[in-house]
């Protein structure tokens, strides 16, 4: 007898119905009566999730074979039943690899079917080599990553950095700020403003930074008429994208920078609308993408890469007043003449330099920087007198204009301290503007020029024969005219006959016949012996002596010595002329021994310096050499009044009402520009006021007039202005004696 087969989903209470893969359907144990097995749901739950199971069954499921189950399986629905649960049809485990268990009897053929197949077991890789290959990539990848790492901080570290600080830190000088010049009362004469550097970095000006070919030709156009520097300059100067770091133009106005950086911000907001940015968007990209190879210009800022750097301009607010004394700065705002370049290094200052982060132009606050601070220059105070060396210059420039002269200059020097209280010159010049202003017009002619100075000289020859006792201001001289020695004629300036002269006279009538026949008493007869002795008293006076100013260019002058004079150079030296030069410095100063007893102070023309720490060092005073007696410093000073007051004097144009002055007229022939013969004249007067308690000296000399040419007619009237104006100004009383007025003849 057969059984028959169990078909799907009609075992009663069998939960789902359906038949379990082998392995997994093992028959679960029976729990004790009246008890739910472990496990198993509560009594009613079977039932229901065994309707529930139906109801998902897919109704088209064909029927699956089941195994013959036992007797024993048969009365197990039974006993649950009896138990008051449902019974669940248990499920044998069929050995694996055997077919179900048939009965002996013969059974009904079935239809062919597909035999139940075990699903395939996922097979898992080796765990070890899995991990193996991990390992291995891991390590090549952190080894790549390493060796990066090495090279970038330890091979390529300090190279990577210099690059890196390269294009991200911007190095700016910072000028220190120049020291002042000032007068004597503390008023600027050269002074520092604020300017402005206008610097660009050309890296920024490249077509890929811009986006245009054209960038320093657009920038170059723009920038020309502002800075007023050329275009082809500008634009060449940008083309250097190698180069951070370009000054287009320095020390530009206020109004300058401020233009400039009016015109940057509004060409950046321009190039700022979504337009251009969307054009900017578009560069480099290829064709097909509607790529660009460049913007329009109209969203292009040829600005961007121009900056602006604080900078200080040399001004000089009294304008030409003393400028061929404190001299000019050239483009670079260094010392180019005068006093700005003899103290140069003390005006200047140390520089300094600061460091920025810098990305498109813009400052990076943040990413740090250095600073290294500028160490302002010192301020330099002069002994000038701001309104006197006024007066000195207007008398000065206006006698150059009557006379014709070539030029000419005023030295005003404190007889008592040897500061120059002022030094005029004529022409002068605009340091504020030097572009109308000729090369010949921006030295100190005072100090530079080397001239015969002619009768001047006479006094230091006097001088010679008072302080050796070899006569007095009332030794009797006879001037004949002419007077022949070594094979030559001397003259006077004016054809005479014979003179019958006192010492004072011969000095008076500036003689040049009796000035010779006196320096040969030096000597006793012996001519290169008497040249000697004046050439000692000569460089006394300070002849061919540099004068310790130390201005740049100033000249020490010419002395030949004495074994070197030949024919009538050792005649005419004794009159100024010849083998004799000076400068006018030097020739004041002689005037200023006799005024101060005999006593040469060297001169000084700086009072002071202010350093950086706000010290103030006074300049020590001048050197004292005593030159001659206190009495023939007395005698010839009275011997110089009779040149003034008397009235066959050179020099009474020279005198001055209430004052009494000493002085003495030059007239000499001036050396052609070649140094072969000469060419024109040498006009002068030099004098000292008031005699009897000497103050000041004033000298005044004008080089090749053509409006005539005598001192006393030329300068006498100079000499009178500008002395007159600095004894006010000085407040220096008046005279409170009378003039000797020393007799100038003698009556055979």
């Amino acid at each position: 007898m057969t059984t028959p087969r169990q078909p799907s989903g009609s075992g009663s209470g069998s939960g789902s119905g359906r038949r379990q893969p082998p392995g997994t359907g093992a028959a679960r144990p029976v729990a004790g009566r009246g008890q739910p097995a472990k496990g198993q749901p509560a009594k009613g739950q079977g039932a229901a999730r065994g309707q529930a199971a139906k109801a998902q069954a897919p109704k088209s499921q064909p029927a699956k074979a089941q195994p013959v189950r036992s007797q024993s399986a048969k009365a197990q629905p039974a006993k649950a039943a009896a138990a008051g649960r449902t019974p669940r049809a248990p499920q044998q485990r069929r050995p694996e690899g055997r077919p179900p268990a048939r009965s002996q009897a013969a059974v009904r053929p079935r239809p062919k079917s597909r035999p139940p197949q075990r699903p395939k077991a996922l097979k898992l890789a080796e765990p070890k080599r899995r991990l193996r290959v991990i390992t291995v990539a891991l390590s090549l990848v952190f080894s790549v990553f390493a060796g990066r790492l090495v090279q970038l901080q330890l091979v390529d570290a300090d190279a990577l950095a210099a690059d890196a600080n390269t294009n991200r830190y911007q190095n700016i000088p910072i000028t220190a700020e120049r020291g002042s010049i000032t007068s004597a009362d503390g008023v600027a004469l050269a002074a520092t403003v604020d300017a402005y550097d206008i610097t660009a970095d050309p890296a920024m000006f490249t077509p890929g930074a811009t986006g245009i070919p054209d960038a320093p030709e657009q920038a170059a156009a723009l920038l020309s008429p502002i800075i007023g520097v050329a275009k082809d300059k500008i634009a060449a100067d940008l083309h250097t994208p190698k180069t951070r770091y370009k000054r287009l133009a320095a020390q530009q106005t206020p109004a300058a920078k401020n233009q400039i950086s009016d015109l940057k911000s509004s060409l950046e907001k321009q190039a700022g609308s979504r337009a251009c940015q969307a054009q900017k968007k578009l560069l480099g990209k290829p064709a097909d993408q509607g790529g660009r190879t460049r913007v329009d210009n109209e969203c292009a800022n040829p600005l961007a890469g121009v900056f602006n750097r604080e900078t200080q301009k040399r001004i000089y607010p009294a304008g030409g007043l003393a400028a061929n004394l404190v001299g000019f700065v050239n483009g670079e705002g260094e010392g180019a003449g005068g006093l700005e370049l003899q103290y140069q290094k003390q005006l200047a200052g140390k520089d300094g330099h600061s460091s920025y982060a810098q990305a498109g132009g813009r400052l990076v606050p943040t990413a740090g920087g250095s600073m290294d601070p500028a160490v302002p220059g010192s301020n330099i105070k002069l002994t000038i007198n701001r309104d006197v060396q006024w007066a000195a210059q207007r008398a000065i420039t206006d006698q150059v204009a009557n006379s014709g002269a070539e030029k000419g200059y005023v030295v005003v020097q404190d007889v008592k301290t040897g500061q120059v209280i002022a030094m005029a010159s004529a022409p002068g010049f605009n340091p504020n503007d030097l572009s109308l202003t000729k090369p010949s017009q921006m030295g100190n002619p005072a100090l530079v020029d080397a001239y015969e100075p002619g009768s001047t000289a006479k006094l230091m020859s006097l001088a010679a024969v008072l302080d050796t006792g070899k006569a007095n201001w009332d030794t009797k001289v006879t001037v004949p005219y002419p007077l022949v020695r070594a094979g030559q004629q001397f003259k006077d300036d004016v054809e005479h006959g014979t003179w019958y002269l006192t010492l004072a006279g011969v000095l008076a009538k500036s003689s040049n016949i009796g000035t010779i026949e006196a320096i040969e008493t030096l000597g006793d007869g012996d001519q290169l012996k008497a040249n000697q002795v004046l050439d000692g008293y000569m460089r006394k006076f300070g002849v061919a002596q540099p004068t310790g100013l130390n201005f740049p260019g100033e000249t020490a002058g010419k002395l030949k010595k004495p074994e070197d004079l030949v024919a009538s150079e050792k005649y005419n030296i004794s009159f100024g002329q010849g083998p004799l030069q000076m400068n006018a410095l030097q020739a004041t100063s002689v005037y200023s021994t006799i005024a101060n007893g005999g006593v040469r102070v060297a001169p000084s023309i700086v009072q002071g310096i202010t350093g950086p720490d706000g010290k103030y060092t006074a300049t020590p005073p001048g050197e004292q050499t005593r030159v001659v007696s206190e009495q023939t410093a007395k005698t010839l000073t009275s011997m110089l009044e009779s040149v003034v007051d008397d009235e066959q004097g050179t020099g009474g144009k020279a005198a001055i009402p209430g004052y009494r002055v000493a002085g003495k007229t030059g007239t000499a022939n001036r050396g052609a520009a070649d140094g072969k013969g000469y060419d024109g004249y040498t006009a002068s007067f030099i004098g000292f006021a008031p005699a009897d308690a000497p103050r000041y000296t004033v000298s005044c000399t004008l080089q090749g007039p053509v409006n005539g040419h005598f001192g006393g007619q030329l300068c006498g009237p100079v000499f009178k202005q500008v002395m007159e104006f600095t004894l006010k100004t000085m407040q220096v009383p008046p005279s409170g004696s009378p003039a000797p007025n020393l007799p100038v003849e003698w009556k055979p």
